[in-house]
């Protein structure tokens, strides 16, 4: 299913396998108006052999969405993994863990499910958008995201117009958008006719939110 895979030379995992690392040198940009993202480069070590685990053991499926008057295929494949579902990876259940006792002054109730991305190459991507489906249209809320394999770069722009900014995500990196993020700002993958290799994102989200 995956094209080509560059592994990192910096991402040899433990002689234990692939673990969290701590969540001490998180580094927040503050955002305008109460939103803000935190990011944390490699969090994961070991990445490389999770990517290559998700790509064979996840049931990916494709989805279509009507666009006007036709239906199209979505960029991407997806999975979902609903608060009850055992997480493809023990590090991934370990990472849920890891932001949920991070975050409970801020969050308030843990991380609950996993909703799962594979960008195959330059031509899979996400259009703009806040993850405002169900109490995330109104509340603020939190989405943590883990990335593996290949960078491919996420931008985040104001709703209401103004400049935009990027982070280069792959590898084990983590960020997670907090407080407005998701009603007052977007975000997005773009395509790009670079030669990239694949990515998996992981996504994180309390209950209700998707």
């Amino acid at each position: 299913m995956t094209t080509h895979f560059q592994a990192s030379l910096l991402d040899a995992a433990p002689t234990t396998g692939p673990e969290i690392g701590s969540l001490g040198g998180l580094e927040r940009t503050h955002l305008s108006r109460g939103a803000w993202v935190d990011v944390l480069p490699g969090w994961v070590s070991g990445s490389d052999e999770v990517f290559q685990r998700l790509v064979e053991t996840v049931p990916w499926y494709a989805e279509r969405r009507q666009m006007y008057e036709r239906l199209v295929d979505v960029p991407r494949l997806l999975s979902w993994y609903g608060e009850h579902q055992p997480l493809p990876h023990l590090v991934l259940e370990a990472a849920r863990e890891a932001l949920s006792a991070h975050y409970p002054s801020e969050l308030g109730e843990p991380f609950r499910t996993a909703g799962l991305c594979y960008y195959r190459d330059g031509r899979d991507s996400v259009a703009w958008h806040g993850d405002t489906i169900g109490r995330s249209r109104h509340e603020d809320t939190m989405v943590a995201i883990v990335s593996f394999g290949a960078a491919r770069r996420l931008l985040l722009r104001p709703r209401l117009g103004g400049e935009s900014l990027g982070f280069a995500l792959g590898h084990g990196d983590l960020l997670v958008m907090g407080g407005s993020c998701q009603r007052t700002w977007e975000h997005a993958i773009p395509k790009t006719t670079r030669d990239v290799g694949p990515r998996i994102s992981v996504q994180f989200r309390p209950r209700g939110v998707r």
